[in-house]
């Protein structure tokens, strides 16, 4: 009879878990205006093509350079030595442009 109880005292038989019901989403007042202002605003973040561009070309290696300049190139659009690419003249690219200097050749276009 022991075995027997063990048994039937056994996990019984699982039982899928409920689903809960999606609560519906509440928007708060304080985020209402700010969807609102941000619909209403001109995107102004990017500065408005002035037509100046720089050209790039790779004339280094990044083989056995640190991972941050490997991949400073890449976001020059520079993999493989000798391939240029015409980029905007930005702060940012120019920043990107000064930390792998030692690699890449700078031609400033139109």
């Amino acid at each position: 009879m022991a075995e027997e109880e063990k048994k039937a005292t056994k996990a019984p038989a699982k039982k899928a878990p409920a689903k809960k019901a999606a609560a519906p989403k509440k928007e708060t007042a304080a985020k209402k205006p700010a969807a609102e202002k941000k619909a209403a605003a001109p995107k102004a973040t990017k500065k408005a093509a002035s037509g100046k561009t720089v050209t790039v070309t790779q004339i280094g290696s990044p083989i056995g350079r640190q991972e941050k300049q490997r991949a400073t190139l890449i976001g020059l659009g520079l993999n493989k030595m000798h391939r240029t690419n015409t980029l905007e003249d930005t702060a940012a690219v120019r920043g990107m442009i000064r930390k792998v200097s030692h690699l890449v050749k700078v031609e400033d276009a139109a």
